[in-house]
């Protein structure tokens, strides 16, 4: 299992040229060509920024996606029409912002879905040769996708959703199958879903749909676990978190209902959670983390430009060490810098300094 002690999620602030570049390739202005060498780019600064900030792992900063969780409908045949609201909408939340409220797109699976290409296979080979560090990919929870099956629409395709749901994990299996057969060592399952179950209105909400919250867990959990699979040498993570879009979020509330029912279930060795803020709770549930797994506890927000201080970063990493021991505890931003390309409200500066604090944290704490 990997003994990082400094972890990322996954996304960093896209930087404006390859904006841009998106905006032209859209428009049919900029050859796909040109777009990859901009997109190389922006992957190589993503890396440079990280290794210079002193972190033992590091990602591509998911530069070639449109959000977080959108190569898998990129790569595969069968979603029907989507775009960026696909994984934007819902009841977003922010004192400081104020609110932003999206609604949900007409979504359905339309055919049984037919994988055209590897969702990060690419992204993997690019970025191995760039870096000496811990490469991570970052690959979506397959019950993420669970807004994708309509009843209405989506039974030609597949009769239930628990069939549906099944493509996506087969998918996702074989993705990480390819990734381990070239050499990947660290996969993550992203699964922002979970926490909301922490909020007893999304528990109804699934209930009123024919889903008990702990139905619905189990269900993903098994999901997950199937795409996992058991690969020796390799390290998985799970993310969790309350939402993350345009420096917002979805709900709040500490992990007591869920750490029970998933931390030991899931076979990822390392869960990184979400404790930024007061939103999060205590860390009274990360008694709940078993002896074999690491808790990477994410204190740096991504949602402001805020900078924190060394001091009140191992202040609370000693808090949490109550509650789990020190040696299973790590450290990483609560979230990314950029769930989507909308990005958080932050600079590209903000972003460095926060990485740093992240490694000069650990290095005291830890050694």
């Amino acid at each position: 299992m990997l003994d990082a002690r400094t972890d990322v999620v996954g996304s960093l602030l896209r930087p404006p040229e390859l904006l841009e570049a998106r905006e032209r390739r859209h428009n049919g202005e900029l050859a796909p060509s040109d777009f990859k060498r901009v997109e190389d780019g922006a992957v190589n600064e993503a890396l440079r920024l990280q290794e210079e900030a002193g972190l033992d792992v590091v990602t591509d900063g998911e530069m070639r996606r449109l959000s977080f969780q959108s190569q898998m409908t990129e790569a595969v045949e069968g979603f029907g029409d989507w775009d960026l609201d696909a994984f934007l909408w819902g009841e977003w939340h922010s004192d400081e912002l104020g609110e932003m409220s999206v609604d949900r797109p007409p979504l359905a699976v339309e055919s049984p879905l037919r994988r055209r290409r590897f969702l990060s296979a690419e992204e993997f080979t690019y970025a191995r040769g760039r870096t000496d560090r811990v490469l991570k990919v970052t690959l979506p929870s397959p019950s993420l996708f669970a807004n994708f099956w309509d009843p209405h629409r989506s039974g030609a395709a597949y009769t239930s959703l628990e069939d549906f749901l099944g493509a996506v994990a087969e998918i996702l299996r074989e993705e990480v199958d390819e990734l381990v057969r070239l050499g990947a060592t660290y996969i993550q399952l992203d699964a922002p879903h979970y926490p909301l179950l922490v909020d007893p209105t999304y528990r109804e909400f699934y209930a009123s749909r024919g889903w008990p919250a702990e139905r619905w867990l189990d269900l993903g959990l098994e999901l997950d676990n199937h795409v996992i699979g058991r690969h020796e040498g390799v390290t998985f993570s799970m993310h969790l978190c309350r939402g993350n879009q345009a420096s917002r979020w979805l709900v709040e509330g500490g992990y007591d209902w869920l750490a029970g029912r998933l931390f030991s279930r899931v076979r990822a060795e390392r869960l990184l959670l979400e404790y930024d803020d007061e939103r999060s709770g205590t860390f009274e549930p990360l008694r709940s983390v078993p002896d074999d797994k690491i808790a990477v506890l994410g204190l740096v927000t991504t949602k402001t430009g805020r900078r924190e201080s060394v001091e009140a970063l191992e202040e609370r990493i000693l808090a949490a060490s109550a509650h789990c021991p020190l040696e299973q505890l790590a450290l990483s931003p609560q979230c990314g810098f950029a769930t989507s390309v909308l990005g958080n409200a932050l600079t590209i500066e903000d972003q460095a300094a926060k990485l740093r604090t992240i490694a000069e944290t650990a290095a005291r704490v830890w050694g």
